[in-house]
């Protein structure tokens, strides 16, 4: 996994009520967003981002190398593999209620490639004024020494901002997801945070 200040994103579903939100927040906390990616969506912009058709033609046009998806269930499947067999190092799945055995299948991709997938069910990433990869609040604490690792959501968005008023920094926060079949398990993530 390589999420820092320096990922290229692609947001998977931009052109959706929630894909369209979130990545408004991502842009206004500072993240590098280069494309967005909606089938038969090609050629029109968001927020002055340019969309594509599919994740191979995003990634050949604008180095995009990190992924999150804002798709429905029934379309997370075939969204994530497509960033895989695109070859982007980190996807992100928003999307809660994906089918265990598209995950299994998924999980498997990843790892025959070397590639990483955070979710499903997830927050997503945060390092604290570097990069926002999710839909956790922006706000809740500043860079320091303490990472974050939780399977929750809005309890580790409480612990995090517990921590933040208390005056201790945190270095990064992961939300692994709460879906029985997750890309990134716990031990993963520390050893991503331990690494940074």
């Amino acid at each position: 996994m390589n999420i820092s200040e320096k990922s290229r994103v692609v947001v998977q579903g931009i052109t959706g009520n929630q894909g369209m939100f979130h990545t408004k927040l991502m842009l206004e906390y500072g993240t590098e967003i280069v494309a967005g990616v909606t089938p038969n969506k090609g050629g029109q912009e968001v927020y002055s981002i340019p969309v594509f058709n599919d994740v191979k033609e995003a990634k050949e046009q604008t180095g995009c190398n990190t992924s999150i998806i804002f798709v429905p269930a029934r379309f997370t499947f075939g969204a994530v593999e497509e960033s895989l067999l695109a070859g982007i190092n980190t996807t992100c799945i928003i999307t809660e209620n994906v089918p265990v055995f598209d995950m299994l299948r998924l999980v498997e991709i990843s790892k025959e490639r070397d590639l990483y997938i955070i979710g499903p069910n997830c927050p997503g990433i945060l390092i604290p004024e570097k990069i926002k990869l999710g839909i956790m609040p922006g706000d809740m604490c500043h860079y320091g020494d303490v990472a974050i690792i939780s399977k929750s959501g809005t309890l580790s968005y409480e612990i995090t901002k517990a921590i933040g008023n208390a005056g201790i920094g945190v270095s990064a926060f992961v939300g692994i997801g709460g879906d029985p079949v997750r890309g990134t398990t716990m031990i993963e993530a520390v050893a991503y945070c331990f690494n940074r």
